[in-house]
Formats: structure tokens, sequence, C-alpha cells
């Protein structure tokens, strides 16, 4: 009887165990210029491996924050609201930990200064379509795409030239939306220098037929879209 009481005492103690060891992230959105809260922004909560979202929450009218049951470990916090620049923070939760960020200034896109830009554009989740700005990850001079690649929050490419984004092999690369020459996506990735490329994006790409027809066959590939800066195009 004393065993049965126990195990019942555990069982409802068990999950409330296991959610204080979950972690929290809180904070308060500000506008840089007025001071006014910000209510209604998104906060996205990403893996820093592979950008997967992993929590999101919306300000309050008093523009404070607080995204709930996030499991410990290393993250891309992710502030998005209109005519305001994103706001981009790595951050590492320990379990059953709240990481209080205190006041969180958004500045509006048309007083941002170019540097402050690209540091805060430099990863931009557009539907299910993840951008990076090329400019804001750190090559060596003369680098390919390749090495550009190897710079980007969850992206990993082996040494056969193999890319993989977000835990998905791609399957094909495109520039500026067309295919580069051939099927092999190293033939752009080791040819095309890493200062040419103004965004890199990553999406799944529905078939051809799909495309064709508008109708969705669940055929889908892994697909990353190399967008050249518009003085490097008339060269390649």
């Amino acid at each position: 009887m004393r065993k049965n009481i126990f195990i019942c005492i555990f069982l409802q103690v068990l999950p409330i165990l296991a959610f204080c060891q979950t972690s929290s992230v809180k904070g308060i959105l500000t506008d840089s210029s007025d001071h006014a809260n910000i209510m209604y922004a998104v906060v996205s909560i990403l893996k820093q491996e592979d950008t997967t979202l992993v929590a999101f929450a919306r300000s309050d009218k008093e523009g404070k924050f607080q995204v709930h049951n996030i499991p410990g470990g290393s993250y891309i916090i992710l502030i998005s609201y209109p005519k305001y620049g994103d706001y981009v923070e790595k951050i590492k939760l320990s379990p059953g930990a709240t990481i209080d960020l205190k006041n969180i200034f958004l500045t509006q896109k048309a007083k941002l200064l170019e540097e402050i830009i690209v540091r805060q554009a430099a990863i931009r989740i557009k539907g299910d379509t993840t951008e990076f700005t090329a400019d804001s990850f750190h090559v060596r001079p003369n680098a390919t795409v390749e090495d550009l690649l190897k710079e980007l929050p969850g992206m990993q490419v082996d040494k056969n030239g193999q890319i993989t984004a977000q835990g998905q092999k791609v399957q094909k690369v495109l520039v500026d939306g067309e295919e580069f020459f051939s099927d092999d996506p190293t033939i752009a990735t080791r040819n095309l220098r890493a200062d040419a490329v103004d965004k890199v994006q990553v999406f799944d790409k529905k078939s051809d037929q799909a495309e064709f027809t508008g109708i969705d066959d669940g055929q889908k590939t892994r697909t990353l879209n190399l967008k050249l800066k518009d003085n490097a195009k008339k060269g390649y």
C-alpha cells in the first residue's frame, strides 16, 4: 500500500521536476529614440546549431516579454517588429535558469546607421526561408562561397563539398534563382568569391511539376540560393 502511494506521489511530482528544468528569457522592448514601449513585437528563440525555431512570444502593452519552456542550451534570440531593425543576440541557457535581458532598445530602420543595419540583420527569417547577410560574417580575403558557408550558423560543409543546412543535405545551389551551369553544387560554391554574395537563402524548393501546376505534390528539395551583389553580377 505504501509503495503504491509513493509511486502515485512520484508520478505527480515528476512533471513538475521536468518543467523546472526548462529555462526562460525575459526583457523589455523600448524605442531607442523616444523610449516608448514596443508592444506586440515577435521574440523568437532559435537553436544556434541549425537556427530551428524552439519557442516564441510577443511583447505586451508595456513592452515586456517572457519566453518559457526552453531547454538548456545555446540559442539565438531574434526580435522583429515592422519598421524597426532586427535585434539578434546569442545566449546560453542553463537548465532551470531565467535570463533577464532587461531593457532592449530597438531602432527604427530610418534612423539606423549602416554598420548597425549589417549587425542587426545578420539573420532574417521570411516564412520558410532563412536568409543570411553575407557581409555580417567574417571570412579571409579572396575566400570562396564554400568558406563563407562554413561560418553561417546551422551550416556545415564536409571535405567533399557536401552542404548540410539546418540538419538536411542541400541538393541544389542556385545563383540569383538560376542553376549555375551544373547540378553539382560545388561548381558554384568553389568558384564564386564570398565577397560577391549579398545574401544566402536556405529554403525547401517545390518540385518543377508543383510550380508548373500550382498543386503541391509534397516533393521538396533543400535548396540554397546565392543572391549576388549588383556590382558582381556583370562579371559573373
